[in-house]
């Protein structure tokens, strides 16, 4: 079963930091691009960061304050996200890219994604 599993969620109390994963089975994650969505209650899902073989992107909102990365050897992709605010609070989802149709310049766009994991719930609050 082609598979993404989102893990690594929880509670923080705002400036933490938590880190999240995205791990892939069934196919070679370092094929694709990888997205990072989030969606919280009453707001539309929206785009938070992006991987790519030739870029990483983020959303105005979390950019200096997540990073993304990935390893290969464990087929993981990773959300580093420091100096949490309130306002992220949300449920976050990884997602793959489809081959052919997904661009950079367009990573943010839900439509170019084709897989996508279960979802992990992160909360900022004191």
């Amino acid at each position: 079963q082609l598979q993404l599993v989102e893990s690594g969620g929880g509670l923080v109390h705002p400036g933490g930091s938590l880190t999240l994963s995205c791990a892939a089975s069934r196919f070679t994650m370092d094929f694709y691009a990888i997205g990072w969505f989030r969606q919280a209650p009453g707001k539309d899902r929206e785009g938070v960061s992006s991987i790519s073989h030739s870029e990483r992107n983020y959303a105005d909102s979390v950019k200096g304050r997540f990073t993304i990365s990935r390893d290969n050897a464990k087929n993981t992709v990773y959300l580093q996200m420091n100096s949490l605010r309130p306002e992220d609070t949300a449920v976050y989802y990884c997602a793959r890219g489809v081959p052919g149709e997904y661009a950079d310049r367009w990573w943010w766009r839900d439509q170019f994604y084709d897989l996508w994991g279960q979802g992990t719930q992160v909360t900022v609050s004191s």
